[in-house]
């Protein structure tokens, strides 16, 4: 009997692995496991870590997610694809979505049972989507939408019965404007050519109006009502009114500040270790704004100003507004439940930035002092030579700049599912360990009332649709956690970002000024905001009737302000879309469970940089 012998996990890994390369042709290809969704950078595929216990079901969808990256491996020119994206948001997304279609209608048209696995993912991955839960198409993604489309027509299999509902509420529509290119992405020998099939998705893409034509037309009456557009904004606009709630803040419940304690492999429990700061009596308390209005301040942009159409719909609310306390307490439960398989990597991480922050607390010395506690260290001297006097030493507190940062968490459709779920996990974590440090969090989120204009558009519609309308959607501004308010007060606030349904549309500029807004209102002495994005701003109605820029103009603007002229510290973080085309301070993550370590390596970097920066001074 040898003793190397595998568990079938590890062997059907091994299996996997060497399927992948064959398909790929490419032998050396370098294949691991991790994260929900398969990767491909290089020659180096990631694959999502099959279950232990597998079925047939299962055992195809790990399949389908290796035939998936396999195939991309071998067929997919990643230079080429970046080269020939559209630029705006919604095109660039739908580009990639037909991209992915014309990689895996390759081996669905050459390879039955390879076809039969990505079905089997792809069933999968509405399931976890919700799409058997939806009602409404406007829950639909864009990109998923014209996907599903694409791939009915390029392999001739049906839509995933779970998805199928919801698409033919939309088939009608996209077959109207762009039922021909839909057919030229059939061409066969196109699928095996990715600038030929490129040259007809952007030729979809155009006919859909989410091109790269960023002009200000528009007026039609049809136009504005279903054709999704890209984004892209400018600026300008009026002020925020809000109604002032003072949030008193409680004392902590003793004096001590516990650790986190090392997290072992399995597990971590953080539950019981936050512990709450004092409320500073002289600090002025944070607004929660019920109902106030979401928009800020703009700034001017280039040639053209930005505006929104009206403001009396937008909303700044708690999560109490917009979901009961019983089922904040359920959605909190369900957060809790997702945390376990996160909590040991996230507590480890946690621990790192603690050690850090606290590292940089230290206090220091002053030594020889006529009074003060004894230095033991020089009593040797006075054993020497009795005549030295004795030495004394004091401690003294290093310069530690008092600290506020604010998370923006982007909470878009497309959010939905595991990123929006880690990154309210990240949240609460990242929370409680800025807290034991005295640094003040807030948490704040940002999406639409509604999909495609609310009331908004349909006071613009009344109105008699006036030319360069500007924003219409009904903004929705969410404060998950005000800063002084202490997390265990906050904690079951972030269940609502699982709610059914809050996810929609995403304002970044907007949002991000008010976030801004509220920050320059603090009092300590460095303030910075971190975002949490997965790309760039969309919302649909205000793309088609503005011109396709008009969004992710406006978000340019106010970075360019934020970054050059305020004291607040910028960083962001992308989801899969790089975001560093916005943000100077920028990092772009490919796995949705990489957002963890990057959140704590970009604050602890800013912290080093703020000690470093300090060091350098006094030795100056």
């Amino acid at each position: 009997m040898s003793g190397n012998t595998e568990s079938p996990t590890e062997r059907f890994k091994r299996l996997l692995s060497q399927t992948t390369r064959a398909i790929a042709a490419e032998p050396d290809a370098e294949v691991s496991f991790g994260g929900d969704n398969p990767s491909v950078a290089g020659t180096q595929a990631k694959l999502p870590m099959p279950p232990r216990k597998l079925d047939r079901r299962k055992v195809a969808v790990s399949r389908g997610h290796a035939d998936a990256a396999a195939l991309k491996l071998a067929h997919h020119d990643e230079a080429l694809h970046l080269q020939l994206a559209p630029q705006n948001g919604d095109g660039r997304a739908v580009f990639a979505a037909l991209e992915d279609v014309r990689i895996e209608a390759i081996g669905t048209n050459a390879l039955p049972g390879v076809g039969d696995n990505l079905t089997a993912a792809l069933e999968r991955h509405l399931d976890e989507k919700g799409y058997r839960r939806m009602e409404d198409r406007q829950d639909v993604p864009l990109p998923d939408i014209i996907s599903l489309l694409a791939r009915e027509a390029v392999t001739g299999r049906p839509v995933p019965q779970a998805a199928a509902a919801l698409i033919d509420q939309w088939r009608e529509e996209i077959s109207e404007k762009a039922g021909d290119a839909l057919k030229a992405l059939a061409d066969a020998d196109a699928c095996n050519d990715q600038e030929r099939f490129s040259a007809l998705a952007r030729q979809l893409i155009d006919d859909l109006d989410l091109g790269d034509d960023t002009g200000d037309d528009s007026d039609s009456d049809e136009a504005d009502d279903d054709s999704p557009n890209d984004d892209g904004s400018n600026d300008d606009d009026g002020d925020e009114n809000k109604d002032d709630q003072p949030q008193e803040e409680e004392a902590p419940d003793d004096d001590n500040v516990p650790d986190f304690g090392e997290a072992p492999e399995g597990e971590a429990d953080l539950s019981d270790v936050p512990q709450e700061l004092e409320p500073q009596p002289d600090q002025p308390d944070d607004d929660e704004m019920h109902a106030g209005r979401a928009r800020p301040e703009a700034m001017m942009d280039s040639g053209e100003n930005y505006h929104a159409y009206t403001t009396e719909y937008d909303e700044i609310a708690t999560p109490t507004d917009l979901c009961d306390l019983e089922e904040l307490e359920r959605l909190r439960q369900s957060l809790d439940s997702q945390l376990e398989s996160l909590h040991a990597v996230v507590a480890r991480l946690a621990n790192r930035l603690h050690r850090r922050l606290l590292a940089q607390q230290n206090r220091a010395w002053m030594f020889d002092l006529d009074e003060g506690i004894l230095d033991a260290a020089r009593l040797a001297r006075v054993v020497v030579d009795p005549m030295q006097q004795l030495s004394y030493k004091q401690e003294k507190d290093q310069a530690f700049r008092d600290t506020t940062v604010t998370l923006l968490l982007d909470n878009s459709g497309s959010m939905r599912g595991r990123p929006i779920t880690v990154a309210a996990i990240c949240a609460d974590i990242l929370a409680r360990t800025l807290e034991r440090c005295g640094v003040k969090v807030e948490i704040l989120g940002f999406t639409t009332k509604a999909w495609k204009g609310g009331q908004s558009r349909e006071k613009w519609v009344e109105d008699g649709r006036p030319k360069d309308p500007g924003r219409l959607n009904d903004l929705r501004h969410i404060i998950y956690k005000p800063a002084t308010v202490p997390w265990r007060r906050a904690k079951d606030n972030l269940g609502l970002m699982l709610k059914e349904g809050l996810l929609k549309e995403n304002i970044d500029g907007e949002a991000l000024l008010w976030a801004h807004e509220r920050l320059m209102c603090r009092p300590e002495a460095r303030r910075i905001l971190m975002v949490i994005s997965d790309g760039a701003p969309v919302d649909d109605t205000t793309s088609s009737t503005n011109g396709g820029g008009y969004l992710e103009r406006h978000l340019r603007d106010v970075i360019a302000f934020i970054e050059k002229s305020s004291p607040i510290e910028l960083l962001a973080i992308g989801i899969g879309h790089d975001v560093t085309r916005f943000y100077r301070r920028a990092l772009t993550i490919g796995d949705v469970d990489q957002l963890a370590g990057a959140m704590v390596e970009q604050l602890a970097a800013l912290f080093d940089d703020d000690v470093a920066d300090s060091r350098q001074r006094r030795a100056s």
